[in-house]
């Protein structure tokens, strides 16, 4: 099965969701650390659904076409619990701004300090983003803690987030500073 399939299997096993709602949560959450085309969703829906992992009801609705709320199966939760803790391969990086680094010597030291402080912005606002979204999910209390809610792996996969973005932001501001002192 595609990586596709186990992000949906995993946002339909904490609800039901249609096409759309499904669409709408790959760009975020899930669009934080993973992408998606929505083109592929539908495809993949009907994949799962042949394959059994997962149903769907049609619902009506006034002034809008019908929508298919899709709902993981018993088969489909089975498969997906049965991924989420299978050996992963590192991740393969591909960092265009580190690969420009490794080349810097060559640039004009104020350009590249310039480049530095713009994804020092970007990793800035990604983590201000990140802290608000900490805020609402430690207002769940006790269910963060918990390794059985889907709270708790929300919480978590935003910690990782939290500190890449810290990093990424200090080694840019450092980059920059290191440049800006040759001019």
């Amino acid at each position: 099965m595609s990586t596709l399939g186990y992000a949906l299997l995993g946002l339909l096993a904490r609800e039901p969701a249609s096409g759309y709602d499904l669409s709408r949560q790959l760009r975020a959450p899930i669009g934080f650390f993973w992408r998606a085309r929505h083109s592929q969703i539908y495809p993949e829906l009907a994949r799962l659904e042949a394959e059994g992992l997962v149903t769907h009801a049609v619902v009506e609705q006034q002034e809008l076409p019908d929508k298919k709320v899709y709902t993981i199966t018993e088969a489909g939760q089975a498969t997906l619990q049965g991924w989420v803790t299978d050996p992963v391969e590192p991740a393969v990086v591909r960092d265009e701004l580190l690969l420009k680094t490794f080349s810097l010597w060559l640039a004009e030291p104020a350009a590249a300090a310039a480049l530095f402080r713009e994804h020092e912005r970007h990793h800035a606002e990604q983590l201000r983003v990140y802290e608000a979204l900490q805020q609402q999910l430690e207002a769940k209390g006790e269910e963060i803690r918990q390794p059985t809610s889907p709270f708790f792996a929300a919480y978590v996969t935003l910690q990782r987030g939290l500190i890449y973005e810290r990093q990424y932001l200090e080694w840019c501001r450092w980059v920059a500073e290191q440049l800006e002192r040759t001019d």
